[in-house]
């Protein structure tokens, strides 16, 4: 352990003083606004007549972030923004004033996405800690985007129930907007001071602006947070809210057609001023989205990415340390029934039923994050028949179980946090449990230009014996002005496992990084900005040692002042790569041939009707005959500000690959291969209005794989072709998922969606067939197809107390 990182936390020292002796001090000028309390009554339609607006103060002189950081707002675009409050929340009122009225973009989404749009929204801290922010925007067309902003990410998946109307006028547009106290986050005390900025967008000019200047040189967004002042003698109001739902679902299969109806409830308390417990009792997750499967030749499992509304939402302390995979509750069962030779499974679950659900979840005002996360899913068994008495017994494939996770989350500095991150799964029975702590460090220099960073986590499996595995970080990094770098190390032991609530893939590996890049953030000659990083990477095994591989990457993008952007990189390894992982055999490895990656990219301007990204990814192997070929074409068509077209198309071409094609006692065997795949996705939207929409989402996913010839894997990791080896691999995968949904916000928080789905996916032991066979059988295998509605809605507490 010593010699892996040993010398990277004296380069850092050294860093830290030249830094500090460098920069004496760092003060963010902030602004301040003072919120003036109401005695009548608004109406927040968009229209800024209501007579109390006239005498309160005003919020302007607002700061161009891009592309020119740090260019005043031009008078004719000024910014104006007044504060109001009231014993039950914020209201505000916005004119962004523009002398082309006619020009402002303004097309309709669905809730919580922006397209070619101009938009307004505040950024609020209850704490005025500069950590935690909650981000409130409204769109020209009216639709409600919000979100929570911490120093470290952005998570959109965060939804707040409040109110906001939007007007178009002469002088240019409009908000209105109440923020409900029941939302927000602050301490309970008599005078307030709440951490604020403001952001506008004018999506035509693509220019940003921030009430409080951003200087986008260094730092991140939540440290330039100014002050609003003035909330007084308001009380904590009661956050208790009710979301019950209501579903049923029409499915066909195969022949049969089956009905069912469900009902839950979503539950949401705030335990104080800061933490909030989320619950949802008997849940229904039958309207997620469907997932992105693909045919799979790798050694590892694929990922996917969390559809479910409640694991989605408010998850930002629960994905430290990325030891957290949501998928895992109420995934696949862990085990398969052990049979005889007369006997068939005939009925195996695919998923594992979740039971309920909760999580509590907050950061006190001394920057103290807590997150507990608890699930339960119920005891799942297979049907298994005997073939010569018929009888029928039951096996148990995955008992009751717990899982948890616990996350605490110090910051402190403006931008530094320490983290401890525990989960565990408890299965009953003899089942296996497993448990996996992490200790994560991110600490900035007080100018917030240097960071240091680390990690080390252990992993228990308790499966008859109990298996420890760990793996380690440590880095340090420049993350302000042109010249940026970074330089790390970490390690995965061959034990470390954290499958059971967590995902995790290759292990018994070492990781020597370092990164430099150079950027230019404000318009220069012909551009706006410009990205170039460079990398190398080096890898090793840990058990036995062996040099895997060295890379060197170099990778660019540029954006010009017609908003398009491009760029392009190399990739290349002058040695070669000892694969570890796809012989599938612990000690064992494959001589991968070096490789030059070449490629280049290019993004149309998104503000235009039709947009068009094309990229071109080239791998050239030192191997005749063997290459990668990885296009791709994105094309979306604004037909109008309600109706919207994409077309993805996803090609790959691995000419000459090789892999993993089986094993015996004796002999480890790889297959040389050709595999085409082919991606088509088309999504299409009809927004009636900001609360209204028709979506359409449809993928085909086409792979086949030709095997050319069979090798035996030498134990030097070469390949010999004398064998008589020669089994019938050659396979094709389809996926065709189609949904149609119609989403309806009814009410504030309240929504109804209908949903049709269509579904099918099959594996023919066969490849290279012409592409009217391969849809015709496709379409030979049985569908899904599925109707369902679901609605939901929400009940404020403090609401329902006015009914009784």
């Amino acid at each position: 352990m010593k010699t892996k990182f040993g010398i990277l936390p004296l380069i850092f020292f050294c860093v830290q003083l030249s830094a500090q002796k460098t920069v004496a001090s760092d003060s963010i000028s902030r602004k301040k606004l003072q919120a003036i309390k109401k005695d009548q009554t608004i109406k927040i339609d968009g229209i800024l007549d209501d007579e109390i607006w006239k005498n309160v103060p005003v919020a302007s002189n607002f700061v161009e972030r891009q592309p020119n950081n740090g260019r005043p707002q031009a008078d004719s675009l000024k910014t104006e923004v007044r504060f109001l409050y009231d014993d039950t929340g914020l209201y505000i009122a916005a004119q962004m004033y523009d002398p082309e009225p006619s020009k402002i973009l303004k097309e309709l989404t669905e809730r919580d996405n922006i397209a070619n749009d101009d938009f307004f929204g505040i950024i609020i801290n209850g704490y005025n800690d500069h950590q935690q922010s909650l981000e409130f925007i409204v769109t020209a067309a009216g639709v409600q985007v919000d979100g929570k902003l911490t120093t470290e990410n952005e998570d959109m998946s965060w939804n707040a129930v409040w109110y906001s109307a939007v007007k178009i006028n002469d002088k240019g547009w409009t908000v209105e907007m109440k923020i409900p106290f029941f939302e927000l986050r602050f301490p309970k005390k008599d005078i307030q001071e709440f951490g604020l900025n403001m952001i506008r967008k004018i999506k035509r000019t693509n220019t940003m602006y921030d009430w409080n200047h951003v200087d986008n040189q260094k730092g991140n967004y939540t440290l330039y947070d100014g002050v609003l002042n003035g909330v007084t003698e308001i009380k904590t109001p009661t956050r208790l809210s009710f979301t019950p739902y209501f579903s049923t679902y029409v499915n066909s299969f195969d022949g049969k057609t089956e009905m069912n109806v469900n009902g839950g409830m979503d539950l949401k308390y705030g335990i104080n001023d800061a933490f909030t417990f989320d619950m949802t009792l008997i849940p229904d997750f039958g309207q997620a989205n469907f997932d992105n499967s693909i045919l799979n030749l790798t050694p590892f499992e694929q990922q996917f990415a969390e559809q479910r509304s409640f694991f989605m939402e408010g998850t930002e302390l629960f994905s430290k340390g990325d030891m957290f995979y949501s998928r895992r509750v109420g995934g696949s069962p862990s085990r398969y029934p052990d049979t005889t030779e007369n006997e068939t499974v005939t009925e195996y679950p695919s998923k594992v039923k979740l039971f309920n659900a909760f999580k509590i979840s907050g950061r006190t005002k001394k920057g103290l994050g807590i997150g507990i996360f608890n699930g339960i899913t119920e005891k799942m068994e297979a049907t298994i028949q005997d073939n010569q008495t018929r009888a029928i017994r039951k096996e148990v494939v995955e008992p009751w179980t717990n899982y948890n996770v616990l996350v605490f989350d110090q910051r402190f500095g403006g931008n530094s946090s320490v983290t401890l991150v525990n989960t565990n799964t408890t299965r009953t029975g003899d089942f296996r449990d497993a448990n996996a702590t992490g200790l994560l460090w991110n600490i900035a220099n007080k100018n917030n230009t240097y960071n240091y960073y680390g990690n080390f986590k252990g992993s228990w499996v308790m499966d008859g014996d109990t298996k420890f595995g760990n793996r380690g970080t440590v880095g340090i990094g420049k993350f302000s002005g042109k010249n940026r770098f970074e330089v790390n190390a970490n390690y995965v032991s061959k034990d470390w496992d954290i499958n059971d609530l967590g995902f995790s893939t290759k292990t018994n590996y070492g990781n020597h990084n370092v990164w430099y890049g150079y950027r230019i953030l404000q318009p220069t000659g012909k551009l706006n900005n410009m990205y170039l990083n460079f990398n190398l990477n080096y890898y090793h095994r840990l058990e036995s040692f062996l040099n895997q591989k060295l890379i060197f990457n170099h990778n660019n993008s540029f954006t010009n002042k017609k908003f398009q952007s491009f760029g392009g990189g190399v990739e290349f390894t002058p040695y070669g790569e000892k694969d570890i992982y796809e012989p599938r055999t612990f000690g064992r490895y494959l001589k991968v041939p070096g490789y030059f990656d070449s490629w280049l990219w290019f993004e149309s301007d998104s503000r235009k009707k039709l947009q068009y990204n094309i990229t071109v990814d080239y791998y050239a192997y030192d191997q005749k005959g063997r290459n990668y070929v990885v296009p791709s074409l994105y094309l979306r068509y604004r037909a109008s500000d309600k109706l919207n077209l994409i077309w993805k198309f996803n090609p790959v071409f691995s000419n000459n690959e090789v892999g993993y094609s089986g094993k015996d006692p004796d002999n480890i065997y790889m297959g040389r291969r050709q595999r085409n795949t082919y991606e088509n996705a088309i999504t299409g939207q009809y927004t009636f209005n900001e609360k209204m929409t028709l979506a359409l989402a449809f993928r085909h996913y086409f792979s086949d794989v030709t095997y050319k010839q069979f090798y035996i894997l030498d134990n030097d990791g070469s390949l010999n072709a004398n064998t008589a080896y020669n089994p019938s691999l050659n396979g094709t995968y389809n996926s065709w998922n189609v949904d149609l949904r119609y989403s309806w916000w009814f009410a504030p928080g309240s929504q109804l969606t209908l949903l049709y789905r269509n579904a099918t996916s099959n594996y023919l032991e066969i490849s290279r067939m012409r592409f009217k066979n391969n849809f015709d059988e496709l379409f030979s295998t049985p569908m899904i197809n599925n109707f369902s509605l679901r609605v939901t809605y929400f009940l404020d507490y403090n609401r329902m107390k006015s009914w009784f």
